[in-house]
């Protein structure tokens, strides 16, 4: 039986979500360094790898049916995080990755309603479109923080994030930590015929034979922090207050992510880029919060 849902968090339960958007926030400091000496695919590989093993052992395989694990597995492992990777390698800075990769949010309304049949409402028209103006904003800035490449790719790596998000939505109510594991078996084929195709294995061991300390640290931290903290304790949260208490939270990760870029990268923050956040957030706040609000005030 699942625990009873609150629907205000308690302070300690609100210090955990603040952990758990850090660290995801956080997380793409720890990416770029890790690329540092590691191919994006391999890196994507080492991650999904010791995503799966040893938890694997530890932790039943969810009772969801194979094809299920399986299609959130790539979608998630070679989707989102292979192209995320390889647009981060050069292509994009780590504070507006955090950013743009979180139109996942758009995406995963629109396919909702394709599946549902509903039309958007006004509220969530004004969202798409303010958000939509700040990676125009983005786009237009060509000074070497975003390349139209890396642009494309940190949204495609939304659009696959979106789909997992249907994916795991399929699956019903799961053990979400149980979930990520075992779908980590799934990601890792493709991620390793793609970095085989597309990166050599020459290139492979280079980068794992270059990697130091800091950078086996930083893969360690794709599956420890992320997959076995984040996703566990983010699930966790789930299970006993309402998705529309916790979900809002993660709008504070592009906020870690472009304060971790600058603070520890020397990411500059122009007009625009700050510009293109405030433009963004105010989207994904409208999206989240304005049923909330306006039920509020009724």
């Amino acid at each position: 039986m699942s625990p009873p849902q609150r629907a205000a968090l308690s302070p300690s339960h609100l210090l955990l979500a603040l952990a758990v958007t850090a660290v995801w926030g956080t997380n793409f400091v720890v990416i770029k360094a890790a690329l540092a000496h590691l191919p994006p695919l391999t890196l994507a590989l080492l991650r999904f790898t010791l995503a799966f093993f040893p938890l694997a052992l530890f932790l039943p395989r969810p009772k969801v049916r194979w094809r299920n694990l399986a299609a959130y597995g790539v979608l998630i492992g070679a989707g989102q995080f292979g192209l995320l990777f390889t647009a981060m390698r050069a292509d994009i800075t780590p504070g507006l990755a955090s950013l743009v990769v979180q139109s996942q949010a758009f995406f995963t309304i629109a396919m909702a309603m394709r599946l549902t049949g509903e039309r958007m409402a006004p509220y969530q028209i004004a969202a798409l479109l303010l958000a939509s103006a700040g990676i125009a904003t983005i786009a237009l800035h060509t000074d070497g923080s975003a390349t139209s490449l890396g642009l494309v790719l940190t949204l495609l790596a939304a659009l696959s994030w979106a789909g997992g998000n249907m994916v795991s939505r399929a699956a019903g109510p799961v053990n979400m930590l149980g979930y990520v594991v075992w779908s980590s078996l799934f990601a890792i084929p493709p991620l390793l015929v793609m970095a085989l195709l597309l990166e050599g294995w020459p290139r492979m061991a280079a980068g794992i034979a270059a990697a130091d300390r800091w950078t086996w640290a930083a893969v360690l931290w794709q599956s420890v922090g992320n997959t076995m903290f984040g996703y566990g304790a983010w699930g966790w949260l789930l299970a006993r207050h309402p998705a529309a208490t916790v979900a809002p939270l993660a709008l504070l990760v592009p906020v870690f992510g472009l304060g971790a870029s600058a603070l520890v990268l020397g990411e500059p923050l122009q007009w625009w880029k700050i510009l293109s956040f405030l433009l963004v957030m105010a989207g994904l706040a409208l999206g989240l919060l304005w049923p909330r609000i306006r039920k509020a005030f009724a």
